[in-house]
């Protein structure tokens, strides 16, 4: 291993860079991370699906109203996306400069890898180690990207920008478009679940096809499946035997059919929130302790094993917002000297192993599971770093960089082991084999069977495509 050089010195100046609110403004140091507990106010109106305030049937019949004919996908594929809220150094994790000047390749040092000649950042050595399960693209092109909203890899669009396009936030998530095709596949189950979601900037949701496909919070799961005293399922059952009844008086009046179709939608709500399959997979108690161990008690360790837990149980589309982490760091490294980001060696440097280990831990128990085939597993942000430290008058600070980045990907049943394309020797351009969001959706769409040439249609009643431009990336197929 070659060793790190030193933190590098504070600069005196310590005002405020002037930059964009941050990825991590919402830090909420006092809010407890993970599945959150509300008021009885809250379950009734969360948990009840209009029974008690939140129309979750509604919700399935606008599903059903709103579903096309597809081609079915193949019920057991699923994506886990490891979001990387704030856009990670790619010079300072997977393509690292070791022969460049110090601010170029950074304070960090490089090992080894299970892939002959590939080096990467030596906080990462677990996943050195296991390079050759796994697949680095260091020539993502990410122009057109940036963060809160975080829109355009999460779409795969490119006009998905809400700074410069007031349409942007219209352009459907990559997961809500998977909703929509794999809803029918298993009704006890939500199709996309966030995880850990620390501001609404950081996804993409349904847009044009309507906030039946937004993705579950699984912040909330707790209120859902945890019900308040009082509040047993015999009586939710006695509540939805009333609604019924009262059903029954408007039927008569129904015309076009709908209502006929109202008792199978308020049940499937039901079956959700008091299904034990749901309740099941969102708790981590009915984990086996050896395996909460194997995870750990880190926040983002926890997510990555609930994730693992719901893709198990029919969840085809799982992010995970790795944000909000307030003991390890950031992503959005603009300089230790520039309040409140964090820079490359304080921001970045206690966050790496952190992450390491949640990817790995993941990806291995993925694959002791038999599982790892079919779920793929993606780690990325929304843009690179500028290949030089020390951005913005930081000491050593690197800004958003959206010409060129890096990402890992994982399972899948893809090719890996394996390093895709190439940056330029100061890591400032694409140098070989570009790929795009729409690469990266292509690829996504192709494991999950969902037709490359689909369409929707936006609000003016013209048909969009999916995928506007992009072909599944051919070395990983």
């Amino acid at each position: 291993m070659e060793p790190a050089s030193q933190r590098p010195t504070d600069a005196a100046d310590r005002s405020p860079c002037g930059h964009p609110r941050h990825a991590f403004t919402s830090l909420n140091a006092r809010t407890r991370e993970g599945l959150l507990v509300r008021s009885r106010r809250s379950v009734l109106k969360a948990g009840l699906a209009g029974m008690a305030g939140l129309s979750l049937g509604d919700v399935l019949r606008i599903r059903s109203q709103a579903a096309e004919q597809g081609k079915p996908s193949p019920a057991h594929k699923s994506v886990i996306l490891l979001w990387m809220t704030g856009g990670p150094s790619h010079i300072d994790t997977w393509d690292v400069k070791p022969d460049m000047p110090p601010e170029v390749r950074g304070p960090f040092g490089t090992i080894r890898t299970a892939l002959s000649g590939v080096r990467i950042c030596e906080y990462l050595p677990k996943q050195a180690a296991m390079l050759d399960r796994m697949t680095i693209i260091r020539s993502v092109d990410a122009r057109m990207s940036n963060h809160e909203p975080n829109q355009v890899f999460q779409t795969a669009n490119l006009a998905a920008e809400p700074r410069i396009n007031p349409e942007a936030e219209k352009y459907p998530a990559i997961a809500s478009i998977i909703a929509r095709h794999r809803q029918q596949q298993n009704r006890s189950m939500p199709p996309s679940v966030v995880l850990n979601l620390q501001d609404r900037d950081h996804i993409a949701w349904g847009g044009y096809l309507g906030k039946q496909y937004d993705p579950f919070l699984g912040n909330q799961a707790n209120s859902l499946f945890r019900l308040p005293r009082g509040l047993d399922q015999d009586r939710i059952q006695t509540r939805q035997s009333l609604l019924k009844q009262f059903d029954r008086l408007r039927r008569n009046l129904d015309l076009s059919g709908s209502m006929a179709a109202l008792e199978r939608f308020d049940q499937s709500a039901v079956d959700i929130v008091l299904g034990e399959r749901a309740r099941i997979a969102f708790d981590l108690e009915a984990e086996p302790e050896r395996v909460r161990a194997r995870y750990g008690d880190h926040a983002w360790a926890r997510q990555a094993l609930l994730a693992r837990r719901l893709v198990e149980a029919g969840v085809s589309f799982v992010t995970i917002d790795l944000s909000n982490h307030n003991s390890s760091g950031t992503w959005d490294t603009h300089g230790d000297n520039i309040p409140p980001y964090g820079g490359i060696w304080n921001g970045l440097r206690p966050l790496l192993p952190v992450f390491d280990h949640v990817l790995t831990t993941l990806v291995d128990d993925l694959g002791q599971r038999g599982m790892l085939d079919d779920v793929l597993v993606i780690a990325m942000g929304e843009f690179g770093r500028t290949p030089k430290i020390g951005t913005q008058g930081s000491s050593d600070g690197r800004d958003h960089w959206p010409v060129v980045m890096s990402m890992t990907l994982a399972g899948g049943g893809l090719r890996h082991g394996q390093v895709i394309g190439a940056s330029e020797r100061d890591g400032g351009q694409v140098k070989e084999r570009p790929v795009t969001p729409g690469d990266l959706a292509a690829t996504i769409y192709r494991h999950m069977g969902v037709p490359l040439d689909g369409t929707y249609t936006d609000n003016r009643g013209r048909p969009r495509f999916y995928i506007e431009s992009g072909e599944p990336i051919a070395e990983l197929i």
